[in-house]
């Protein structure tokens, strides 16, 4: 497959003196490149008799990326392919950290996440920050970096830090910016993230007003005009139905009218 040739049109849309537009072959070209990084030939099988390369990236305040890479023969040829791609989004306490911090937060969430490959296994990880290469020997009070440092001393005999430049690390780069939700169906879901990002819910009274809430829940999920033991109500905004304006009411009217609760309460006003 070359992809030069499928994203010829695409490139050719992104020039000065081109009029951005979308026809049906940049179209069918956008869908065929979106198929073939899913499926092989891109993706391989991992051989645990070779090294890998893991490349990681994280983008400070967006999220964490990282890519399992392998050299191996095919059809008597040595190539690397790519194994495996995961990323997550930040935590609102993990979006606060400095550049430092975050690149250990990702090299040990990564290792975390695909320990089924790396585990006793010889590998490389390519790194953009370069204050990541003396994590294992670094000296410093941060209780964060201590106890990264303790959770991949597992790793140390087997793994190699190397630095490589931004323009050249442009698979974890694209990863970190772009992440995936956190939800079951990605391989890197994290229950603890989930758990930390608020739900938000409406509530209506006897008075017909109805109050916006964001619930911080821990397990489960909320009963709408309750207070779950489970999680956290902080009521964020209170509306009274004599307090609406027309012009501001069907605005919000047309922005939820699929809501099933507003539904509700578009009967009950």
């Amino acid at each position: 497959m070359n992809f030069a040739n499928i994203t010829s049109s695409l490139y050719k849309s992104c020039s000065k003196d081109v009029d951005f537009e979308i026809t049906k072959e940049r179209r069918d070209a956008y869908e065929r490149i979106k198929y073939e990084l899913k499926n092989a030939p891109v993706l391989i099988l991992p051989d645990f008799e070779l090294p890998f390369k893991l490349y990681i990236d994280a983008a400070c305040s967006q999220g964490l990326g990282a890519a399992l890479h392998q050299r191996q023969i095919v059809n008597g040829e040595s190539r690397e392919g790519l194994i495996c791609y995961i990323s997550r989004q930040l935590k609102d306490s993990e979006a606060r950290y400095g550049a430092t911090q975050t690149e250990c937060l990702c090299l040990v969430w990564a290792l975390e996440k695909l320990h089924y490959y790396l585990e006793g296994a010889v590998f490389e990880v390519y790194i953009y920050c370069t204050a990541l290469k003396s994590l294992l020997n670094m000296k410093t009070t941060n209780r964060h970096i201590l106890r990264w440092k303790i959770a991949i001393q597992d790793y140390r005999g087997n793994m190699i830090i190397i630095y490589k430049e931004g323009k050249s690390h442009t698979n974890a780069d694209g990863l970190s910016r772009w992440t995936l939700d956190n939800v079951e169906r990605n391989l890197a879901y994290d229950p603890e993230v989930a758990a930390e990002i608020p739900i938000h819910f409406m509530e209506i009274d006897k008075k017909k007003n109805f109050r916006f809430f964001e619930w911080a829940p821990e397990s489960g999920t909320p009963d709408s005009g309750n207070t779950s033991s489970e999680g956290t109500e902080t009521p964020i905004l209170v509306i009274g139905s004599s307090e609406l304006h027309t012009e501001f009411f069907n605005a919000v009217m047309k922005t939820y009218a699929k809501h099933k609760q507003f539904g509700i309460l578009l009967q009950l006003l």
